[in-house]
């Protein structure tokens, strides 16, 4: 039986998503919606998926008892350690299974786009590994911000190309990869969240649906029942907490907490806490939620954390707050610098900034001490030590 959290043919989860795309990209998108199913179903993907994400990337990754942050909030915590993963984030089960998919079609110059950098690195990571051309389109703030990633993406021997439009920031370097997308229409674009036209979305939660799907064993190791009570994780264009909710999404009994950057405040005018003001519109050929005035323009967004920094949401979280199936919360800038040095010092993890936002809600919950709550730790904070290390001098 389909699951209702699973998109319709048309791409669509209830009211939204879809394909809003110039008619040159229909045939690429057309393309991979005839096919990506199939290809990620077929033994010979699931194979060599497998393969790769256990020799190369390091999986599965642990599930660990966070014990000195259990006992200050009086619940039993634990950490899905995304950020022990190659290249430092959950983005390279995505790009290990795009890649994949990509020589499938036959494709062999690939593009991308990034934020905070690591899908950035996770999509140069596997064009290394597989020779293939790769041109990443990044937002100049970002490039700036995110300098580590940007020398490791060089280095990886990926093209970096700044988006200078804008705020200059991830919804900008979207633009312009879509811009070349539509302008080179024979390359593969590797998306790196659930976001864009259809099959876009599906297919990149179906990738991360590994985190989810590793969860269920672990836990029943740990506790005895598949099941946590809460699963929390950090929202941006959502593809961290898409594979972390995947396998519990008919699983009513499970709490699914999406957590936003609310930036210097939720009505500050310097936020991305797009659940809270936005409203229904189309963002890169995907209708959903997003910020936008009176006329429909996009609200720039703002937050501390470049890959939170986006003034929408993938379709398939869109649905998930509009049929309440998750709760969405925020935390700001400060909160989830606290959140980090916290983290950093009672369990000696330095997380990323966008994992940080996660664990800053630990504070304004009520938890009971035998609720079982994961917390996807979805990246490693080397790459944010500037931003860190700027705070402390604060």
């Amino acid at each position: 039986m389909k699951s209702k959290f699973q998109p319709d043919k048309n791409g669509y989860y209830g009211q939204f998503g879809g394909a809003f795309i110039p008619e040159l990209l229909h045939p690429n998108v057309q393309e991979l919606a005839d096919n990506y199913i199939q290809i990620i179903e077929s033994e010979a993907f699931q194979t060599e998926y497998k393969s790769l994400l256990k020799d190369y990337v390091g999986r599965p990754t642990p599930l660990y008892f966070a014990k000195r942050l259990s006992e200050k909030y009086g619940a039993t915590i634990y950490l899905k350690r995304e950020d022990l993963n190659h290249t430092g984030a959950h983005k390279v089960n995505n790009t290990i299974g795009q890649i994949l998919i990509a020589q499938k079609l036959g494709k062999t110059k690939i593009i991308a786009e990034t934020g905070a950098g690591q899908h950035g690195v996770a999509t140069a990571t596997v064009c290394a590994l597989m020779g293939l051309d790769c041109t990443v389109f990044m937002g100049e703030k970002d490039i700036v911000r995110q300098a580590p990633n940007v020398a490791r993406m060089k280095m990886l021997g990926a093209k970096v190309v700044a988006a200078t439009s804008g705020s200059k920031t991830l919804k900008d370097a979207t633009n312009e990869a879509i811009r070349y997308w539509i302008q080179h229409p024979e390359t593969f674009y590797l998306i790196g969240s659930v976001v864009g036209p259809a099959p876009h979305p599906d297919m990149v939660a179906r990738l991360q649906a590994i985190i989810s799907e590793e969860m269920k064993w672990q836990l029943k190791e740990k506790t005895g029942k598949e099941n946590p009570d809460t699963i929390i994780a950090c929202v941006g264009g959502g593809s961290n907490a898409a594979g972390a909710f995947y396998n519990y999404l008919d699983d009513e009994d499970v709490e699914l907490i999406a957590v936003e950057a609310a930036g210097l405040g939720v009505n500050s005018g310097e936020s991305a806490a797009t659940s809270q003001l936005g409203e229904v519109g189309v963002i890169h050929g995907s209708k959903t939620i997003l910020m936008q005035d009176t006329y429909g323009q996009i609200v720039e967004p703002y937050s501390i954390s470049a890959g939170l920094d986006y003034p929408g949401v993938g379709p398939l979280h869109a649905f998930l707050y509009e049929t309440k199936r998750a709760k969405f919360m925020n935390a700001t800038d400060n909160e989830a610098l606290v959140a980090a040095y916290e983290l950093t010092k009672i369990e000696g993890i330095i997380p990323a900034l966008e994992t940080a936002h996660a664990l800053a809600v630990l504070p304004k919950m009520q938890l009971k001490k035998d609720q079982v709550v994961v917390i996807n730790l979805s990246g490693r904070g080397d790459k944010d030590l500037e931003t860190y290390i700027n705070h402390l001098e604060d």
